[in-house]
């Protein structure tokens, strides 16, 4: 294992279009830096979401009477009300203005992941992408071919954590790398074997990438680098506590 790790952003990433090729921006962006064999690049779900057009005007949505009338009375904009409850496979809780949902992927988070921050335009949202390891996959392969290498790529997005306060990155997307560390099996130093320990090492991977990218940076795409990680086809999803183990439901 490294004794230390790097992480850097490729600064000079522009603003991403609908359309635009994450991975030849990323290849040639004015201020690039190398991407090295054994690297781990993360992206921020915002500009995935901007090349794959997932962008909406609320000038567009008709909204329900249930969400002009939640909307009306929490101060909310039933445009955007109504858009999180198209993205919403399941409401889990709605009150004092705040919807938790869960998204068609399954992921459990504030808005289903409808988002107006860092979104040019007036009255335009951005919608998660519709599958982010299809996305991650998409990146890591044209990079990868570009390169010669294995180019493992996680995408995240900042979710907010039960029973905790504040919000960190996790991993929604991920392609070519061991979503997790498993212990289970493994002896502790005090001789004591390891039953149920298992590490979400994309979530770990995302959480410190946004140390540098930050919110208002515009660093949406950060290297790791000194991370052994493991080669293996990951997903995401792998992540999603599935209903049947989901002690809160």
């Amino acid at each position: 294992m490294s004794d230390s790790l790097e992480l850097f952003a490729l600064d000079g990433i522009p603003e991403v279009a609908p359309g635009d090729d994450l991975s030849e921006i990323m290849l040639h962006s004015a201020e690039h830096r190398s991407i090295q064999m054994g690297d781990i690049v993360v992206i921020t779900q915002k500009i995935v979401s901007k090349a794959e057009g997932r962008l909406l005007s609320l000038r567009t949505v008709r909204p329900s009477e249930f969400a002009i009338q939640w909307a009306a009375q929490w101060d909310k904009d039933p445009r955007m009300v109504e858009v999180v409850l198209r993205e919403s496979k399941r409401i889990v809780r709605m009150d004092h203005g705040i919807m938790i949902c869960e998204t068609k992927h399954g992921f459990v988070c504030a808005n289903a992941g409808v988002d107006a921050s860092n979104v040019s335009g007036e009255d335009v949202v951005c919608l998660l992408p519709e599958d982010p390891d299809a996305s991650a996959m998409k990146i890591s392969q044209a990079l990868s071919k570009a390169l010669g290498f294995t180019v493992p790529v996680v995408i995240t997005d900042s979710f907010g954590r039960p029973w905790r306060k504040g919000i960190i990155n996790i991993a929604i997307g991920a392609a070519q790398l061991a979503i997790f560390a498993d212990y289970r099996g493994k002896v502790d130093t005090g001789g004591h074997e390891l039953r149920v320990t298992v590490l979400a090492i994309a979530d770990e991977i995302a959480s410190a990438a946004e140390l540098l990218s930050r919110k208002l940076d515009k660093r949406p795409v950060v290297i790791v680098r000194g991370y052994m990680w493991e080669s293996a086809a990951g997903s995401a999803q792998e992540l999603v506590m599935p209903p049947e183990q989901d002690m809160f439901r």
